[in-house]
């Protein structure tokens, strides 16, 4: 995500470690055309040793990766996204099962910069 509402985002229904992130960061790579700052939190599948091992092939594809300091919910833009999706976008409906959440939530997400954006 960025201050533009442009989000790349996969949805997936399983433990998301560090291996299937660095996946994902290869996917994102892929698609990048102009040199590219991602900003992470300290989660630890961001700290492990395989993805930093990757940092290197992706700074050669112009992607840089860029750490937040720890406790600092209020500089990552995924929380400000996080909590708007949870207490403006997504109605009350959108909790009476699990499969209407999953609905509401990837409707949000892929309107995201259009019907739903935050102005920064």
């Amino acid at each position: 995500m960025n201050r533009k509402n442009d989000l790349y985002f996969e949805v997936h229904e399983i433990t998301f470690n560090s291996e299937k992130f660095i996946a994902f960061m290869d996917r994102f790579v892929s698609k990048i055309k102009k040199k590219t700052v991602v900003i992470l939190d300290n989660a630890p599948i961001h700290k492990s040793v395989k993805f930093k091992k990757k940092m290197e092939e992706w700074k050669e594809n112009d992607v840089l990766i860029f750490f937040l300091p720890p406790y600092s919910p209020e500089l990552n833009l995924i929380e400000i996204l996080w909590r708007r999706i949870k207490y403006q976008w997504l109605p009350f409906s959108a909790y009476i099962s699990f499969q209407n959440l999953k609905e509401q939530l990837l409707c949000v997400l892929n309107n995201f910069g259009s019907k739903y954006d935050i102005i920064f």
